[in-house]
């Protein structure tokens, strides 16, 4: 199916054709952009819309990157959730990074991780990009396939196949719920 995930109808379309096809075992939270005003709606707002309402999947896995280390969690007052003026990439990976765990958290029967894929040549980042294109998605098919324990584990924030140290907010659960909360206030759709 294809959606437009820029556009909170389009997320609520594409949720409404996946509960009524057959169940989920996971989803992937992979699409993402760089600069301009689509940054928070499709990094943060189309995953967190996806993911409450969709009810099935046991496993989520959200697209992170290194430079959610450099996001501001110090307020959410004035995050253009519409996409009306340009959004910070680090910010909206940082929410999305909480996100994660914070589902983890209140979903406890859902195996909820990110996933930095690293700096890979796509077009998103460039063909110049120093990473490796095929450990870039090893870590997300592992953590929404496996049988293995480390990869039934919850609320990490994972690179090339390592659990690594988040942003120190990110385990914040003062800042989990502020952020969960912002954002159903904004969409109108309760987590």
């Amino acid at each position: 199916m294809v959606g437009d995930l820029a556009e909170r109808d389009a997320v609520r379309r594409v949720a409404e054709e996946l509960e009524a096809s057959p169940p989920l075992d996971a989803v992937i939270h992979n699409a993402g952009v760089w600069s301009g005003r689509a940054v928070m709606p499709v990094n943060i707002v189309a995953p967190y819309l996806l993911t409450a309402l969709l009810r099935g999947p046991r496993r989520l896995v959200y697209l992170s990157s290194n430079s959610h280390l450099g996001g501001d969690p110090s307020s959410l007052e004035g995050v253009d959730w519409r996409g009306g003026s340009p959004g910070s990439y680090a910010d909206s990976k940082l929410f999305v990074t909480t996100l994660a765990t914070a589902v983890a958290r209140l979903r406890p029967g859902v195996l909820s991780n990110a996933v930095d894929p690293g700096w890979v040549p796509t077009r998103m980042g460039g063909p110049s990009a120093p990473d490796d294109l095929e450990l870039g998605h090893q870590t997300q098919e592992w953590l929404a396939s496996s049988d293995d324990p480390e990869a039934l584990t919850a609320g990490g924030y994972w690179y090339h196949g390592r659990r690594l140290q988040p942003h120190r907010a990110v385990h914040d659960e003062a800042f989990q719920d502020r952020l969960v909360r912002a954002l159903a206030e904004e969409t109108g759709t309760a987590l």
